[in-house]
């Protein structure tokens, strides 16, 4: 059974640091993009940043040089540092994986096989 479980969320203020992880079991990933997107009360779920089986990233523009996306293929895990909060930062965050796709990032939620819980961050002003 594949489960992604994400850890580190919560609340902090604005301009503040969080940095989320997720682990990954039941199957290595090390192939496989994997990513994180995020949903705000009333919005679509949107990719935050991936990365790809071989590393390269991509960061939405709005998180372009706030966020980082890093991968450790040997613990299988996906972290997502966050610096410089604002805010429209405030939402739930999804871990995901792509078990089809080595190089493509797809910025379309239907286009990745699994998914984490959530969990929530908060950025207060």
């Amino acid at each position: 059974q594949v489960q992604l479980v994400e850890s580190g969320g919560g609340l902090v203020q604005a301009g503040g640091s969080l940095r989320l992880s997720c682990a990954a079991s039941g199957r290595s990933f090390s192939g496989s993009a994997m990513g994180w997107f995020r949903q705000a009360p009333g919005k679509e779920r949107e990719l935050v940043a991936g990365v790809s089986g071989n590393k390269r990233t991509f960061y939405a523009d709005s998180v372009k040089g706030r966020f980082t996306i890093s991968r450790d293929n040997a613990k299988n895990t996906v972290a997502l540092q966050m610096n410089s909060l604002k805010p429209e930062d405030t939402a739930v965050y999804y871990c995901a994986a792509d078990r089809s796709s080595y190089y493509f990032i797809s910025n379309l939620p239907e286009n990745w096989d699994y998914w984490g819980q959530g969990t929530q961050v908060t950025v207060s002003s």
